[in-house]
């Protein structure tokens, strides 16, 4: 019987330090363990953003298509598209539609024309966590995918403006260099010949010149030039004119010769007969061979269109 008591005993001793603590756990102190389980459960709430699931629509989310190297997109697929998401509003209210790109892979896609599919699948969207994306609008798009070839053309120089009366071009204008490597599509670089220049103004031009850095002009924006800019280079003097000129042989005015002049008209008018001689050289053969001797101020600005013995 004693040790009944003892175990009785034993048992109300622990019940009533069991109530001690829970009374102390939960009466005491209670309006501050109140308040801090208040803000237990706010920020709770933050972090796993219970509220109502939303859905919006955000209009002309700029679309961007991503090829491979060796290939263009030559038709004018559309820009721009709409998306339907989903999630919290609050997360939803702070999205800014002006961040938002949505881009497409088609590195895999071969050339020709082509339907492409656009779902959350296989589109790249950054949106923040806990936002989903539901659907795009238009969900598919046709492409043009081309392989990108090279060619090489000729440059066309183009002017603008007249050179002043009396003056002329001694020979065309020459692009340096004159040949260029252009990149496209294949549709493009097939049918290229040649580019042209941006208009080099001539305008009281009188001697010759070279334009620097001049820029090349290409008709599809999907193409480019290797070198894309080049020199060009022109040589302007006086309008030539023909001068006949009747000379003595060797000094011999009892043999003459015909001779004809080509170059700018002012220094051949102003040249005299008598500073043009006509000299004969003996060649191996025995031959005679006239040759001309021109004043200083005419050589290398003239041309010898006819020398011949009467």
């Amino acid at each position: 019987m004693g040790s009944v008591g003892n175990e009785i005993g034993k048992s109300e001793s622990r019940g009533l330090l069991f109530r001690h603590l829970l009374q102390k756990i939960f009466m005491e102190d209670w309006h501050l363990k109140l308040l801090a389980l208040g803000i237990t459960l706010a920020l709770w709430l933050g972090v796993t953003g219970l509220s109502t699931p939303t859905t919006t629509r955000l209009t002309g989310v700029p679309l961007t298509l991503r090829f491979a190297s060796n290939t263009e997109v030559t038709n004018s697929p559309i820009q721009e598209v709409d998306i339907i998401i989903s999630g919290d509003k609050r997360r939803l209210d702070q999205i800014n539609k002006n961040n938002l790109l949505i881009s497409v892979d088609l590195s895999d896609v071969p050339p020709g024309e082509r339907l492409i599919q656009l779902s959350p699948e296989n589109v790249n969207l950054d949106l923040p966590t806990g936002v989903k994306l539901e659907e795009i609008q238009p969900n598919r798009i046709a492409v043009k995918i081309e392989t990108v070839e090279e060619t090489e053309v000729e440059v066309k120089v183009e002017t603008e403006g007249e050179l002043p009366d009396g003056y002329e071009f001694y020979v065309d204008p020459i692009a340096l260099p004159s040949r260029v490597t252009v990149r496209g599509p294949s549709s493009f670089i097939k049918g290229l010949t040649m580019v042209s220049t941006e208009k080099i103004d001539i305008s009281e031009r009188k001697e010759d010149f070279v334009a620097k850095q001049i820029s090349l002009n290409l008709a599809n924006p999907k193409s480019s030039i290797v070198d894309s800019v080049v020199d060009v280079s022109f040589r302007i003097g006086e309008r030539r004119i023909e001068r006949l000129f009747l000379l003595p042989v060797g000094g011999n005015p009892d043999r003459r010769a015909t001779v004809v002049l080509f170059g700018p008209r002012t220094p051949l008018i102003q040249t005299d007969p008598s500073e043009i001689e006509v000299v004969i050289d003996i060649n191996a053969g025995g031959e005679e061979i006239p040759r001309l001797v021109l004043p200083e101020r005419l050589q290398g600005r003239v041309l010898e269109r006819q020398l011949k013995i009467n």
